[in-house]
């Protein structure tokens, strides 16, 4: 068995994962994060302060770049490749139309959870995708196909592997030439090297505890009893009360056997959603929440800046001069 393909076990197909810096619940600060010292940081690191054309540029030549290393891995494992990149494009959208804080965006959606801006807007036509190895592999045996994309994606996972609901842990090793690919991708990226791994995991821990900081206390309990002289009691936090209509809707779909075409049960949960939004906005007005959960998170943010500045500034740099 060669370099690439260190282990055996898990992924009949590539997964990309991508790392979010901050999770569901955490703080949210300025409407799009511009402002936040520590976002500002992020989106040098993660490409968001390129302009679209440059993110679009980056997107296709990482996609090309992968998948030329792709087809060195599956030469060496003795197969031919051609290197299959999209014919499509990527679209990065500006969030313009997304407006959580804004009472009549809320009277529309809520939280946007079951309905959404351009929810019933069309989509346009695909160009229909053809895999430029298509015929070579048409050309082999059944048992050669099979090693072919064992090559390629890694051996589907065994029962064992697979969660309840279907899923696995993909793991790059046992992913074939595609989970190889990925990780010498990645291995590129300062961000996800070993190098600055302390500083990444630092920030991941410093969002966690920023989620669960007391210094929101104060700003959540008066919301909470905003909330419950509108009705709305047993809200500890304000992200517990979009929390709560997530698990409402989660419960809806796991309970769902066939897909029922505009079903009344989830036009009723829509109802609910923006009810409760639109209290939430209420008081969230009335605590002057945003502006107090800003200063709160800029003021922690700033903090965690001045002790980590030396490694995040190094980290920055080596992005920025891999570019």
């Amino acid at each position: 068995m060669n370099r690439y393909r260190a282990a055996a076990a898990l992924g009949s197909a590539f997964v990309l994962l991508a790392l979010a810096g901050c999770s569901g619940s955490s703080p949210a600060p300025a409407a799009d994060g511009s402002d936040s010292p520590l976002g500002k940081y992020m989106s040098s690191i993660w490409g968001g302060d390129l302009s679209e054309e440059e993110q679009t540029k980056k997107f296709e030549q990482d996609e090309k770049d992968r998948e030329e290393l792709v087809a060195q891995c599956m030469t060496e494992e003795g197969f031919d490749y051609i290197p299959a990149t999209s014919t499509g494009s990527i679209s990065f959208g500006s969030g313009d139309e997304w407006k959580p804080d804004d009472a009549e965006w809320v009277a529309q959606y809520g939280y946007g959870m079951i309905r959404y801006p351009g929810q019933d807007a069309q989509p346009e036509p695909e160009t229909e995708y053809v895999d430029p190895n298509q015929d070579y592999v048409e050309s082999l045996s059944e048992s050669e196909r099979t090693a072919y994309y064992e090559a390629l994606h890694g051996p589907q996972p065994t029962e064992e592997e697979l969660g309840e609901d279907g899923s696995y842990e993909w793991n790059w090793e046992t992913a074939g030439c595609y989970g190889w690919a990925q990780h010498e991708m990645e291995g590129e990226n300062p961000a996800t090297s070993e190098e600055h791994k302390p500083i990444m995991d630092a920030i991941n821990e410093f969002y966690t505890q920023t989620a669960e900081s007391t210094q929101f206390a104060e700003l959540d309990a008066a919301w909470s009893e905003c909330m419950a002289d509108a009705g709305q009691s047993g809200f500890e936090r304000q992200q517990d009360a979009q929390m709560s209509m997530n698990d409402k809707l989660n419960e809806y779909y796991e309970n769902q056997t066939e897909w029922v075409e505009d079903d009344p049960a989830l036009d009723e949960l829509a109802e609910e959603e923006i009810a409760l939004a639109t209290i939430d906005l209420e008081c969230r007005e009335k605590t002057d929440y945003r502006a107090q959960q800003q200063k709160i998170s800029y003021a922690l943010e700033e903090e965690f800046i001045a002790e980590h500045k030396a490694e995040l500034d190094a980290l920055k740099a080596a992005v920025e001069q891999g570019r």
